[in-house]
């Protein structure tokens, strides 16, 4: 794997002056990535106006520039795409950022902005006695992605109960799963508890029966991360896209109602799920979105890492942010 991440990052800045010009056409494509999440609400509108041909950002990076859209899961999955250059820019929780950053050791990848803070939550079933980490002592939670922010939140705040946690086991379970799957299960009883995010948090609560334990909403739960390579080859369009980025996030906070209408048609034609207003709205409760980087609370993001085992030692997290 190591071996593997010295030969992306060799070639990485070459890559990023090829990957942008398309010379058929003449245009300049930038691949961008996010999940269906309502975390990733700047992601979900974006999408939603690129695929009705009104896009948001394409305008304010140049007349010539067209966006192709990529949908992931979680975290690890989204960096795996940047390190293999199949994206350049992606909305990710702050966990697999800092990991991906500390094992290209310094290199890889850059956080040009803030997008959300909140939105993430431990549920558990309504009937149930838990009130502390020490007592899931025996249980299983279910998180999104092994490693991803709540993965890694999970695991810091149950060895923080005194639990013995490992990435197979231990005295508590902590269960990678699919957030759809983690739905069904939480339903069927084969899991205790989920630690998750919007709009999961919500159907947990409205279709499961769920209620919440842990809610905390200072957590930084989104970010927006470009290929280092980019940010280095091309500043001029990383510092175009952190900047349409501000102006959506303001646009957003302003035009709620708009922006959950087009949160709802985009999570409808990547998940063929539908989200009701009610659940929506729920949701929006819980989120606070700003471009700006708390950048103690992306310090916890590290030691919550190094207690979840992910991290030996913290990375000089100078070079990790890059407003560009």
């Amino acid at each position: 794997m190591l071996q593997l991440l010295r030969t992306v990052l060799r070639v990485s800045t070459i890559g990023a002056l090829m990957l942008l010009a398309l010379p058929a056409s003449g245009e300049t494509l930038l691949r961008v990535g996010h999940f269906p999440n309502i975390t990733h609400i700047q992601g979900l509108v974006a999408h939603a106006l690129s695929r009705q041909g009104k896009g948001f950002l394409e305008p304010r990076l140049g007349l010539d520039v067209k966006i192709e859209w990529f949908v992931y899961n979680a975290g690890p999955s989204a960096m795996e795409a940047i390190f293999a250059k199949s994206i350049d820019f992606t909305y990710v929780g702050p966990n697999p950022a800092i990991n991906a950053y500390a094992k290209a050791r310094g290199e890889g990848v850059r956080i040009i902005a803030g997008a959300a803070e909140g939105g993430s939550a431990l549920v558990i079933h309504s009937d149930s006695s838990l009130k502390t980490a020490a007592d899931f002592r025996g249980k299983i939670v279910a998180t999104p992605q092994l490693g991803n922010t709540q993965d890694v939140v999970a695991r810091a705040w149950l060895k923080g109960g005194g639990l013995k946690i490992t990435q197979t086991g231990g005295d508590a379970t902590v269960l990678p799963t699919a957030n759809p799957d983690q739905l069904l299960l939480f339903k069927q009883r084969q899991v205790d508890a989920v630690w998750t995010v919007e709009p999961w948090i919500s159907r947990l609560e409205l279709e499961a029966g769920g209620k919440v334990l842990v809610d905390d909403r200072s957590a930084i739960t989104t970010v927006l991360v470009a290929s280092a390579a980019l940010v280095k080859a091309q500043p001029e369009l990383a510092r175009k896209f952190a900047a349409a980025h501000r102006e959506l996030t303001e646009w957003i906070i302003r035009n709620p109602a708009e922006a959950q209408k087009l949160a709802r048609e985009e999570l409808f034609a990547e998940t063929r799920t539908e989200f009701p207003d009610a659940l929506l709205k729920k949701c929006w409760d819980r989120l606070t979105l700003t471009p700006e980087i708390a950048f103690d609370v992306l310090k916890q993001s590290v030691s919550d890492a190094q207690a979840a085992g992910f991290l030996r030692d913290a990375p000089d997290m100078t070079g990790l942010i890059a407003k560009p």
